[in-house]
């Protein structure tokens, strides 16, 4: 399967699974651990892994850096040509952490706990407000293609916690990644 089949099919699964998954009155805030195993739960069946999660040449997502983002080491610095030829009007590189659209080149964000590169530095409620908004750091640029944010948009506040918990456990990642490259002509 293609990394775009398989981004498309985690979204589609994760529409289906998560969508019965609001808050119901009277439910008490699950403990830290398990709202960590429900977010590691999230982080699975939406395969948050298989956009940041750096692809090895195998095509398999490289567990040394999960969850880390682009590559700070793999230059891009354009978009191929388009429109792409055949009717693709998407082109993703070989580590599966750039993607280049109508929209530009957009580089799949460092999700680990790293201060610095990662998330490390935001609040939960910063988290929640990205996810809300598809703004990133909650005010900031638009969240770009691939990241389906308008689904995650819908996910309960307790499920965006869960989420945020547990990406507060994983390594951290020391990785910069890139500013997006705006598409050529300075369109959106």
């Amino acid at each position: 399967m293609r990394p775009i089949e398989r981004c498309l099919l985690a979204a589609a699964v994760a529409a289906a699974v998560l969508a019965p998954a609001t808050k119901v009155a009277g439910r008490q805030a699950p403990s830290a651990s398990g709202a960590v195993e429900r977010g590691r739960y999230l982080v699975t069946v939406q395969d948050c892994n298989g956009c940041h999660t750096p692809f090895t040449p195998k095509g398999e997502p490289d567990t040394t850096r999960m969850l880390s983002g682009h590559p700070q080491g793999v230059s891009v610095t354009a978009a191929p040509r388009l429109p792409l030829q055949g009717g693709w009007i998407v082109a993703i590189n070989e580590t599966n952490t750039a993607w280049a659209g109508p929209w530009g080149v957009s580089f799949t964000s460092n999700l680990t706990p790293d201060r610095a590169t990662g998330i490390g530095a935001w609040s939960e409620q910063l988290f929640i407000m990205s996810m809300r908004n598809g703004k990133k750091s909650g005010t900031g640029r638009d969240l770009l293609p691939p990241m389906p944010w308008r689904m995650y948009a819908k996910l309960s506040d307790d499920d965006l916690r869960a989420i945020y918990a547990y990406l507060r456990t994983i390594p951290a990642i020391a990785n910069r990644v890139p500013a997006p490259i705006p598409p050529a002509g300075g369109g959106k």
